[in-house]
């Protein structure tokens, strides 16, 4: 009798176990029509999803409960769009002086209602010091609009426009923005001041932040593939080769930082177009920060190049390219991304250095860097602090990409 009751249980058991999989087939098979994570979410519990989920998913799953690195990440965006944008985002073109207005403040902005407006602005001299003082004229106001006519410039050099993030309504007023002409006046507008020579400090820094953040893009970029590359082929051969390699990862690394940045930039030609030192910079700055990764990428290959699988593509006939760049590689992108992405403020902190020693990119090029090497005057900051307000986006960009980077790799480990 006990042995038909433990029978009947059993298969008491097993039906229910038929039953709870047809229905999760049934499950499946109705989240067939539907994307990977509804598709999940329909056949699968929580826990069950984490057990099918792939790599990217956990990834991704893991990612989005890091809160500081979502925000870090449109921070990235935000200033990524920027640089992209710098001509729309700007609102006088940078180079343009205006003896009048020079170490002019930050222009304070007025609400009424919800309608924000400036005041026009007056300067005049202190009876007692001397010193160019700035006033608001109450009688004359502008109120302050978006996607407004500015002057002319070819974003990305490609397409013709006139519009701006943000500008003033003139009203009537013509606008001219050739200086050369005789009815021509400064347009009133100046959200974060000016410098030692009546230039946007606003529409400066927007140019400087494509300008040094692509840098970091770039030369991260070919970091990437000289790590990648001699990283991989010292772990993938070892021997001479790894030797080889180390023995150049250890020179450079050995080197001070400075004086190599005192020599390359001495070495580039001052003859050199902006076009010419921006690539001549990022190629510096590459040079330097590839070996980082390589040893990194070293590290994977020593305990991967034994693995089955790419025994199995050797024997396949596979070259030892593809089974760097399509077998190894991919086993650790993840932590590559979030290695990158700490890489990046590293290079943007080289280019500013570089440019604040006067080593780096040369006017009439924009950078940050550039913008606070011509702030190093102490007497002209302590009348004008907001030129350190390049140092500020400097700080915020940097802070933001660790954030990111900290992010990324805790999201690598999903499994952690």
């Amino acid at each position: 009798m006990a042995d038909e009751l433990q029978t009947d249980s059993v298969y008491s058991s097993s039906n229910k176990s038929n039953t709870t999989f047809r229905g999760t087939a049934s499950a499946v098979s109705s989240a067939e029509m539907v994307d990977d994570g509804a598709y999940i979410d329909a056949a699968f519990g929580q826990d069950e999803k984490e057990l099918i989920a792939s790599q990217w998913q956990l990834m991704w799953w893991r990612f989005l409960k890091h809160k500081v690195a979502l925000v870090s990440a449109f921070v990235v965006i935000l200033f990524y769009g920027m640089g992209a944008f710098a001509e729309f985002m700007a609102v006088n073109e940078p180079q343009e002086q205006v003896e009048e207005l020079i170490f002019l403040p930050p222009q304070r902005i007025h609400w009424d209602g919800l309608q924000p407006f400036v005041y026009g602005i007056e300067g005049a001299r202190n009876p007692e010091t001397f010193a160019k003082e700035y006033v608001e004229n109450e009688e004359v106001r502008y109120d302050l609009k978006f996607f407004v006519k500015g002057y002319p410039y070819k974003l990305w050099g490609l397409f013709e426009m006139d519009r701006h993030l943000m500008g003033l309504d003139m009203g009537d007023e013509e606008l001219i923005f050739d200086p050369s002409d005789p009815n021509y006046t400064p347009y009133p507008l100046y959200p974060l001041g000016t410098d030692r020579m009546g230039r946007d400090m606003w529409s400066r820094v927007m140019y400087g932040t494509r300008i040094s953040l692509s840098i970091g893009l770039v030369g991260v970029t070919i970091s990437l593939f000289l790590g990648l590359l001699l990283g991989g082929l010292s772990g993938l051969y070892g021997g001479i080769t790894d030797t080889i390699i180390q023995r150049i990862i250890e020179f450079l690394r050995s080197m001070p930082t400075i004086p190599l940045w005192l020599s390359l930039g001495a070495a580039v030609p001052l003859e050199w177009s902006v076009l010419q030192v921006y690539f001549a910079i990022t190629i510096i700055l590459s040079l330097i920060g590839w070996t980082g990764l390589a040893r990194e990428v070293r590290g994977r290959f020593l305990a991967l190049r034994e693995e089955d699988f790419i025994m199995a593509a050797r024997f396949a006939g596979t070259s030892e390219f593809a089974i760097i760049f399509r077998h190894m590689i991919p086993s650790f992108i993840s932590h590559i991304i979030a290695a990158l992405t700490l890489s990046i403020p590293t290079m943007i902190l080289s280019e500013t250095a570089l440019s604040f020693l006067g080593l780096g990119l040369r006017p009439p090029a924009i950078s940050w860097g550039i913008l606070l090497f011509e702030a190093q005057n102490l007497q002209s900051v302590a009348g004008a602090p907001w030129l350190l307000l390049p140092g500020a986006f400097v700080l915020v960009s940097i802070m933001a990409f660790n954030f990111l980077g900290d992010g990324l790799r805790d999201a690598a480990d999903p499994y952690g």
